[in-house]
């Protein structure tokens, strides 16, 4: 049976991905919505091939030359922050949320509002916005998946499992492309050095931020909303091969750990094929090649982001908000040439360390506690 899907962020790694997965399955589905930010060529591109009812783009300047590049192939374009939620509302039977950082926000509650499946790639609305996009799923009765390949193993070892049965939650990071440097190398790295990620092709601000390992504390940050055990039964461990991509442990002793190589084509065909399973192109894994698996603790001394992102989550209300916020604004600040790399995460602690905004208790209030967390921390930046 054929079904609809809508990616938002369809230029994108995530995008991109899930596209190709549609293109080797085109019976399967009917494409209803792309969109991007205003990468017009290959959106434009990627909305005839797909045969999409429309294409948007988050930047409304680039509506005009969409048009012109759709030209008259009957796909109707639309572009701004409205139009994106309106894609989102089109009520497709799977919605990829992958449009990257707090402009994903509206869209991705208005994919939830339709109480279908909503395939979650954008870390924000969780981490941002937890309280608020969980009450969301289960008022309107949708279905959230998780796409982040360490969230997805960890829902693919819960299946047949009962939530109260688990012990531990272990979330595997790569340890990224610094792992071994000394804190002397960390206080020099350049953005070319912190985006070279050693198993992932990712974009320039998830490199980063796995170069931090905020991405492990961002994902922390999600894992205690996707998966109710408390904040004390979740873990984090440096696992460089990236081959174990997450672990359940359960009371009676057994670990549960979900293996796969390094392409998130894998975990996103998880998603679409749910609750069956889907081919990928992806090769099997060769474990006697890959030799061993290894384990480390994290080291919060040189990398102390995940202490961040922890502190966050205990804290609550607008504080996980702010952290990734304040992150943001770092990792552009560093990305630009503006601040060192060791200089984010203590961005990040400083304005963490002021009076925090009341609980966000609605998606408004969420922006609110982003933009205000955005200029406090730039001015700390231009300050500096």
């Amino acid at each position: 049976m054929t079904r609809t899907i809508s990616v938002l962020g369809a230029t994108g790694s995530v995008g991109k991905s899930t596209l190709d997965l549609i293109r080797r399955n085109r019976d399967e589905w009917r494409v209803v919505a792309l969109t991007a930010n205003c990468n017009v060529p290959e959106l434009a591109a990627l909305a005839q091939e797909f045969g999409a009812e429309v294409a948007v783009v988050g930047d409304e300047s680039c509506v005009p030359a969409l048009r012109d590049a759709l030209g008259n192939c009957g796909i109707e374009a639309m572009g701004g922050a409205a139009a994106l939620c309106a894609a989102a509302a089109r009520g497709a039977d799977v919605t990829v949320a992958a449009i990257v950082g707090c402009a994903g926000l509206a869209p991705t509650m208005a994919a939830i509002e339709q109480g279908g499946i909503v395939a979650l790639a954008n870390k924000e609305a969780l981490v941002s916005a937890g309280d608020v996009m969980t009450a969301a799923v289960v008022r309107h009765g949708a279905t959230l998946l998780p796409v982040d390949s360490e969230h997805n193993a960890i829902f693919q070892c819960l299946q047949g499992n009962r939530i109260e049965e688990v012990s531990c939650i272990t979330l595997t990071a790569s340890g990224g492309p610094f792992r071994e440097w000394s804190q002397a190398q960390l206080d020099a790295a350049t953005p070319a050095q912190a985006v070279r990620h050693p198993n992932w092709d990712m974009g320039a601000k998830i490199s980063v931020d796995s170069a931090t390992m905020m991405n492990k504390g961002l994902e922390f940050i999600e894992a205690f909303h996707l998966f109710p055990v408390g904040l004390e039964k979740l873990r984090i461990i440096v696992h460089p091969q990236s081959v174990v991509h997450s672990m359940v442990e359960y009371r009676d002793g057994s670990t549960l750990a979900q293996l796969g190589p390094s392409d998130m084509r894998v975990p996103i065909a998880s998603c679409l094929a749910w609750p069956a399973r889907m081919d990928t192109p992806c090769g099997p894994l060769d474990l006697a090649a890959i030799g061993k698996l290894s384990f480390f603790a994290p080291d919060e001394e040189r990398f102390p982001a995940t202490r961040l992102a922890r502190e966050a989550a205990h804290a609550g209300g607008a504080a996980p908000a702010v952290l990734n916020a304040a992150n943001e604004i770092a990792v552009a600040a560093f990305l630009a040439g503006q601040i060192g790399f060791t200089r984010i995460a203590i961005a990040v602690e400083e304005i963490l360390s002021r009076d925090l905004p009341p609980a966000p208790a609605t998606l408004d209030d969420v922006l609110a506690v982003d933009c205000e967390a955005r200029a406090r921390a730039a001015e700390l930046l231009e300050c500096a």
